[in-house]
């Protein structure tokens, strides 16, 4: 039996939520990835549970789960900004390895700051990311 994800879109306005992050850093690098996704994705940014900023939607299905999720997304949290949806495209891998100061998890990328990165690595991967998943596509295996 498949486990049935609970986060889901809620009706919390992005921009209002980074707004409103306690630290002036976290507030200015939600902003910019809020519009750094945007442009890259052209959608509109949607608040999935309490923390996390999606993109575009998929349909997948695992051998432990199922669901909806967003097919790009970041969360602006307090120890590290946690990007997801960047591991799972050829070529990621080289991508990231050029990204900069990082740490990779299962299924997002964990950076301190923006100041660590390259952001136009980021573009790239975030450019490659989005295009894999068109179409929403259905995950296999895991």
């Amino acid at each position: 039996m498949a486990y049935e994800v609970k986060t889901h879109p809620t009706d919390v306005d992005p921009a209002q939520y980074c707004a409103e992050l306690p630290t002036a850093r976290r507030r200015e690098e939600g902003a910019r990835l809020l519009e750094l996704f945007g442009e890259v994705t052209g959608e509109s940014a949607v608040m999935w549970g309490p923390s996390m900023i999606g993109y575009g939607a998929m349909e997948y299905r695992r051998r432990v789960s199922e669901g909806t999720w967003f097919r790009l997304g970041f969360s602006p949290r307090k120890a590290a900004l946690s990007l997801y949806g960047l591991q799972d495209f050829d070529g990621a891998s080289e991508m990231l390895d050029r990204l900069g100061k990082h740490r990779r998890g299962a299924g997002c990328v964990y950076v301190n700051g923006l100041k660590d990165i390259d952001e136009s690595v980021l573009r790239e991967l975030l450019e490659a990311s989005w295009a894999s998943t068109e179409g929403g596509v259905v995950a296999e295996g895991c």
